[in-house]
């Protein structure tokens, strides 16, 4: 094998890091599944993976940095040529790539490397890795677990009030099954609920099922943290008199009381009536009182002629 470090395109001071981004890069350009009816790319892949495994051992690479083995893996012989095939490096047990999990990947004197961790997401999917199952490639080499299945996602919308609620929430899966689906204390819009073992099925067991929530908007309240705000209209007598008037809550109907002499903007609590923190307890209901008065009411005109308030409303802006 060629010189790894010109393999990989790095120099001999790289770090870890970029000795790994080198190797991703690469792997994802030359993969096989990538490279169909191209043979010289699973066969640099493979040499590119045999660099990786050499340079991400610190041993080995301290090793190959001192003479002390050849770019194979194999013990320097006293005059600077490797020795026999049946060494403990990559001579011993060629690397070659499968398409059903990389089982053939695996080192003949040692651990292979775990390309877990390297692999993991760069090709999306069922893990990320082939779908079949796993075996070693000789003796000494790590067996991969068989990979899940395939996780599933799902969109759901949730109605306001039953979100408040944590009302349970009918989900029919890819199967045609149904479920009811609890929702979580501390729940938020776009918050995704795990199901295990609701995927697709694989060799190592089921994937599981991915949910993201959509809490639907309400057409009068507004969610402010764990909050609910609503906004009621009341009409001048009723802010003058006081009153009773019923208001909605996300449970339904209530009737709440206003005070005498209540102005807009006044907010009243209604405790326990908002959406449900992670520890368990309720938020709050704010409601604000907004008084209404006609644009156009004669009688109203009429029995408020010649009344003035004599206070000073605006006496704290110094205008």
């Amino acid at each position: 094998m060629a010189d790894p470090y010109s393999i990989l395109g790095v120099p001999r001071t790289a770090s870890e890091k970029d000795i790994k981004s080198a190797y991703r890069t690469l792997a994802k350009e030359l993969h096989p599944d990538r490279n169909a009816g191209k043979p010289n790319a699973a066969e640099r892949f493979a040499e590119v993976t045999r660099a990786y495994d050499l340079l991400s051992d610190k041993d080995k690479r301290a090793k190959f940095d001192r003479g002390e083995i050849d770019a194979d893996g194999n013990p320097a012989g006293p005059f600077g040529f490797g020795g026999s095939g049946a060494g403990g490096g990559f001579a011993g047990a060629q690397r070659g790539y499968r398409h059903d999990g990389f089982e053939g990947f695996g080192q003949g004197g040692g651990e292979g490397i775990d390309l877990g961790d390297i692999f993991e997401g760069l090709f999306g999917g069922r893990g990320g890795m082939g779908g079949g199952p796993t075996g070693g490639a000789g003796p000494g080499s790590r067996r991969r677990p068989a990979p899940r299945g395939a996780n599933v996602t799902y969109s759901l919308k949730v109605p306001f009030n039953e979100a408040a609620r944590r009302e349970p929430q009918r989900v029919t899966l890819a199967d045609g099954k149904t479920i009811d689906l609890k929702l979580p204390a501390g729940l938020v819009d776009g918050q995704q609920v795990r199901l295990g073992g609701k995927g697709e099925a694989g060799p190592g067991g089921f994937g599981d099922a991915i949910v993201t929530i959509e809490i639907e908007p309400s057409s009068h309240f507004e969610r402010e943290g764990d909050n609910i705000r609503l906004e009621v209209p009341i009409s001048l007598d009723e802010a003058i008199a006081g009153a009773k008037v019923r208001i909605p809550t996300v449970e339904g109907p209530v009737m709440m009381t206003v005070a005498p002499g209540s102005t807009s903007g006044k907010t009243l609590r209604l405790k326990g009536r908002g959406f449900t923190r992670k520890n368990g307890e309720r938020g709050d209901q704010l409601v604000t009182l907004l008084v209404d008065i006609p644009a156009e009411d004669t009688d109203l005109k009429s029995r408020l002629e010649g009344w003035r308030d004599g206070r000073d409303l605006r006496a704290k802006f110094a205008v």
